[in-house]
């Protein structure tokens, strides 16, 4: 791995001043980490910054799901569907670690959005504008199918299903799997570097930033021919410091999400259902859980903390209750949830309704060169990528005659990928899962860990096996401590939170995972990173502050 350990922020910093980047990247979500990725392979020397932990944003807070938009059919958004049904099935076979085809049901009911007919003629215009796969397409299911599939679903006023494919992803893995790629292509990247003021020449163009480093205070300057804002959320932020904001902002929306155990809520199969308001909600099994989502509101708070409110929670339960009337779920059942804001793109002069707003991208090109991405999609991530550094090129080979090459990411495996696409996945985990039981795991464990690092995984059970002695004498479990140590040595990890949020999502879908690891993992990072005492204790009291409102909704 190309210099992304914990422990060398100070050599990446020094890199990112000594290089001479063609360009540099201002945010590691997806969109940032994918435009990367895009441009060093096509030998751009590129450089990237994240103000917090890579994905913090809206790419570990998703529905988490790389699907098709089909409900873009319904507003004619064609050209979406088609381009971004046939991505997944790329981003699938270039990650099928973090990515898996999961079957959904669409339930339709008497007086719903949905009826048998105008379903059957939407998923098989999906399936042909997507392009799908022969063993993927749409089924049409009869009302005793359907209940056969999820007994769970409201039985009165059922008139069938629709059964077709979505692809379930571990987003903040994605992000991070396509960063690490960058990074062994030779991008140095830094995650806790914020940008706090731009630079220009005399003619006003925009040719470097100030960074400030937001573990030490310390300040940098990085130069580089091209700026790309990919901040998301706070791509105005960087537009109004470049004194270029005008036509179309940001409209945030937020969605909530909850997590709840399969004892209480036993779903054994993916449903997309609409509610009595007419808005579709996705409910997902996972591990030993099911998670609901998603609400969308208008959000107008802190960026950096979204919050779920007990009128998102409520909201949610009470579609939960409505679609599967036998589980009557109260507060007390939810064990987990997260809010996350969509950065769309607002016209001026359209409505103000969330669900009308086009969730399309698009490129911004200030006056002094600033390039800003807006808008998108997680699984539109790739073509996006392709888009804005497809600007760069341009721009560079009409100021400077040099030609660079297409892209070519299309078949490139993100880190963690290399295991000859899906069906070459299916056979390294079978060898793999041996592997791991030889080396003294159980098989639920080595399953876990081979899901989650793909081809990687050779490297966290070399450091499994040399860390029995080490996790004895720390008092941590060596499963935990292998996975805790490549996060620091190959993931840039330098927070708890970085660690059981983005790099394990453990904090969503297992807190009580992270209750009883909290303390050994704070006390190990504590002392492999050299926190002071004031680091540890704010560390601290961040994830403390994040387990409790995953739990506490607030009040309005």
């Amino acid at each position: 791995m190309n210099n992304f350990s914990s422990y060398k922020r100070n050599d990446i910093f020094d890199t990112l001043k000594k290089e001479k980047l063609d360009l540099l990247v201002i945010g590691g979500g997806i969109t940032g980490a994918g435009i990367s990725l895009d441009a060093v392979t096509r030998g751009l020397k590129t450089g990237l910054v994240e103000m917090q932990d890579f994905a913090a944003g809206t790419s570990s807070r998703s529905t988490k799901l790389v699907h098709g938009g089909l409900r873009y059919l319904k507003q004619f958004e064609i050209k979406i569907v088609a381009e971004v049904g046939q991505e997944r099935a790329i981003v699938y076979e270039n990650g099928p670690h973090v990515t898996t085809p999961e079957w959904m049901m669409l339930p339709f009911h008497k007086g719903g959005t949905f009826g048998p007919f105008t379903t059957n003629i939407g998923l098989r215009v999906y399936d042909f504008l997507a392009k799908v796969k022969k063993t993927e397409r749409r089924k049409m299911f009869s009302v005793e199918e359907a209940l056969r599939k999820e007994p769970l679903v409201k039985d009165q006023g059922l008139k069938g299903a629709g059964y077709y494919v979505e692809y379930k992803t571990d987003d903040a893995r994605l992000t991070i799997e396509v960063m690490k790629k960058a990074v062994e292509k030779g991008v140095p990247a830094i995650n806790y570097a914020k940008v706090v003021e731009l630079l220009y020449n005399e003619t006003h163009k925009v040719v470097g930033v100030v960074v400030e480093d937001q573990i030490t205070g310390e300040k940098h300057k990085v130069y580089a021919k091209k700026i790309i804002n990919a901040g998301g959320p706070w791509v105005d932020d960087l537009r109004e410091m470049d004194g270029s904001k005008k036509g179309k902002a940001l409209h945030l929306t937020k969605g909530v999400h909850l997590v709840i155990s399969q004892e209480a809520f036993p779903l054994k199969q993916a449903i997309y259902f609409d509610t009595p308001d007419g808005r579709m909600v996705f409910a997902i099994p996972r591990e030993n859980k099911t998670y609901v989502g998603t609400t969308d509101t208008t959000y107008k708070g802190d960026i950096a903390h979204p919050q779920m409110t007990e009128k998102d929670r409520d909201y949610l339960l009470k579609a939960i209750n409505y679609m599967f009337p036998s589980v009557n779920l109260g507060p007390n059942d939810v064990e987990s949830s997260w809010a996350g804001l969509r950065p769309l793109i607002a016209e001026e002069g359209k409505g103000d309704n969330p669900s009308e707003i086009s969730r399309k991208d698009e490129i911004f090109v200030s006056d002094s060169g600033l390039i800003s991405m807006a808008g998108g999609k997680l699984t539109g991530y790739r073509k996006m990528a392709e888009q804005a550094v497809n600007t760069v090129v341009k721009q560079l080979k009409e100021e400077e005659g040099i030609l660079y090459m297409e892209s070519n990411t299309e078949h490139l495996p993100i880190s963690g990928g290399d295991t000859g696409g899906s069906k070459g996945f299916e056979r390294f985990k079978e060898q793999k899962v041996g592997e791991g039981i030889r080396l003294g795991l159980d098989k639920e464990t080595s399953l876990k860990l081979i899901q989650k690092y793909g081809s990687n995984v050779d490297t966290v059970f070399n450091i499994y096996q040399n860390c029995l002695e080490e996790a004895k004498k720390e008092n941590i479990e060596p499963d935990v401590l292998a996975m805790l140590s490549y996060a620091i040595e190959h993931e840039l990890v330098y927070k708890p939170v970085d660690f059981f949020i983005r790099r394990t999502g453990a904090l969503f879908f297992d807190i009580n995972w992270v209750h009883q690891h909290k303390e050994t993992v704070i006390n190990y990072m504590e002392k492999v990173l050299k926190w002071s005492k004031q680091q540890k204790e704010d560390y601290t009291k961040e994830l403390d502050q994040l387990l409790y409102e995953a739990v506490h909704p607030i009040k309005e």
